[in-house]
């Protein structure tokens, strides 16, 4: 699809193409923001605001201190914690002091910790102490030779910190007692840092800026090796896409964004905290997007424009009793991606907010995002939308043919400045996934229609194949996410004599008059029989991803 058809849909004033040549590094980003902005607030935490001119101290302070570790060039630096101003701090420093950041999930277990570490060959860490244990059980078996330990209240000041960190350890007992010989605190490292030099290493468009490591829902989790070009090309073509309505928030006001994804995930790395450096946005973290009342809470506070989420957290707060303590009215964007956006959520969500959710795609390997729906759109389309500028995609048959029949599936093919450059020392692995042409394929089967918008029907694995015909659990999901009562659904295949694989369908229950004979009825008239599901399970919650995504692999090892 060389011709670009869907240019078309562009909203006006989005360029085809952006420049990524804008910025050597992310580091030359990181300051034009730190020297232009130098007085607004670049991040909100818990009611402490910490302007770019001090994380630009801070970050240079910490960027000496790694480097007076005699750290090298290129040396990947892990950081492991939730949202805190610790991690957009130390994100800065170790990509100015030229080292490569390898983000890590809090919540890993000792034993994925332990991969990740040994994997990426990162030589230092910093993490939040409520993490600690973690990294105390499996540190000896990686090559981690300094570690520097934040806590909750570390930027809250001297006696609103000591609170918080007193509530967090003794009160709400979040920190096992954890033993790590020769841990530095991450507030002494800074110290040390200040009276330290810090030399200004030659980065270049092509250096490593992060290790992205995919979910390993695949197989075993690999890294996806983004450039600083990469993922400034990602920061730009988002802030030229979401530019037709950015444009609105008054001149007085400074684009504010809700940063309730964890910055350890792609999603929230680009889309917020690198494209508010580069638009001068102020970023309000939330560290547990899981407690909605606190979200909400902080929400209430905060004048918003830009909120970038995934549907399992659309849809928690558009049903929960404090939704309308929040004043919504001057959103201006809100992004879904990591999943998929389910439309019974996306038309509550416009009906409470009156800003539609523009759904978009990406993935780790893509910085992430490579397609988005117009930010002008007055309604949910149910695509995931067009390309962004400079972005080409494609459709694949099985046998890695370009299909040209419209409505035809085939495997997703992206090629762009955002496209990582392959994966963390597995060359094999990175050549099962490109193509001769440049082209990265996603896993994810599609259809395009004339206008370029892009549809996910599924994930090749995550299909189900009944007495031969296939059936994509998002079309069951999205039948049943409007039946009245249901909350959040899953559907997955499990063996059947019969047929090879049947339906089996999880449920969340809103109210308890709920059924599974009034499921099952409303099934029956909205769907063909073979995507019925046979089986129907009602739960309590379903298993996700702390992004939020539905773990379905888990509920089909569950039967």
């Amino acid at each position: 699809m060389t011709d670009r058809i869907w240019l078309k849909s562009y909203p006006t004033g989005v360029p085809a193409d952006i420049d990524s040549g804008q910025y050597p590094s992310l580091v030359a980003l990181m300051e034009e923001a730190f020297r232009t902005h130098a007085h607004k607030v670049a991040y909100s935490f818990m009611g402490k605001e910490i302007t770019y001119a001090q994380t630009d101290s801070l970050s240079s302070a910490f960027a000496a201190y790694l480097q007076n570790l005699g750290l090298a060039k290129g040396d990947r630096v892990a950081i492991m914690m939730p949202n805190v101003p610790q991690y957009p701090v130390a994100v800065a420093a170790v990509l100015r002091a030229g080292y490569v950041v390898v983000n890590v999930n809090p919540l890993y277990t000792p034993r994925e910790l332990e991969h990740q570490l040994r994997d990426s060959g990162a030589k230092a860490m910093v993490i939040l102490e409520n993490f600690a244990t973690t990294l105390q059980a499996c540190i000896s078996s990686t090559p981690v030779k300094h570690v520097v330990v934040c806590a909750m209240g570390d930027q809250l000041g001297l006696l609103k910190g000591a609170l918080v960190n007193y509530v967090v350890r003794n009160v709400k007992k979040m920190v096992p007692t954890w033993n790590l010989p020769g841990a530095v605190r991450f507030n002494d490292a800074v110290a040390r840092g200040t009276r330290g030099t810090f030399k200004q290493p030659d980065i270049k468009p092509d250096d490593i800026a992060l290790l992205q490591y995919t979910g390993g829902t695949t197989g075993v989790s690999k890294g996806a090796v983004l450039l600083h070009r990469n993922v400034i090309a990602n920061v730009l073509q988002s802030e030229a896409w979401n530019a037709p309505v950015m444009e609105r928030v008054p001149a007085s006001e400074q684009p504010t964004s809700i940063c309730a994804l964890p910055l350890y995930h792609i999603f929230a790395f680009t889309v917020n905290m690198m494209l508010s450096m580069r638009t001068g946005g102020k970023t309000i973290l939330i560290p547990n997007p899981r407690d909605l009342p606190a979200v909400l809470k902080e929400l209430s506070k905060q004048r918003f424009h830009s909120f970038p989420a995934v549907n399992t957290l659309f849809n928690g707060l558009a049903n929960h009793p404090d939704f309308n303590t929040v004043d919504w009215s001057h959103l201006k964007v809100s992004v879904g991606g990591g999943m998929a956006v389910q439309s019974a959520v996306a038309k509550l969500w416009l009906e409470k907010t009156g800003c539609p959710i523009c759904e978009g795609y990406g993935l780790s390997e893509t910085s992430p995002s490579a397609s988005c729906n117009p930010v002008t759109s007055k309604e949910f389309t149910g695509t995931i939308g067009v390309p962004l500028p400079s972005t080409y995609m494609k459709l694949l048959d099985d046998d890695g043919q370009d299909v040209t029949e419209p409505g035809v599936p085939g495997e997703i093919a992206i090629r762009g400045p955002q496209v990582m450059a392959g994966y963390w020392q597995r060359p094999d692995e990175t050549a099962k996934v490109m193509t001769e042409d440049g082209y990265f394929k996603s896993g994810d089967v599609g259809v395009v229609d004339e206008n370029g918008f892009f549809r996910i029907v599924d994930r090749k694995k995550d299909m189900v194949l009944v007495s031969g015909f296939n059936v994509y659990p998002n079309e069951v999901e999205e039948v049943v996410a409007t039946c009245p009562g249901v909350l959040e659904c899953a559907v997955v295949g499990v063996p059947d004599d019969k047929t090879g694989e049947a339906v089996k369908l999880v449920v969340v229950r809103k109210t308890p008059e709920l059924t599974e004979a009034k499921l099952r009825d409303f099934c029956r008239a909205n769907l063909t029989g073979y995507k019925q599901p046979r089986v129907i399970e009602f739960r309590e919650e379903l298993p996700k991803t702390p992004v939020g995504k539905i773990l379905r692999r888990e509920l089909r090892d569950k039967k």
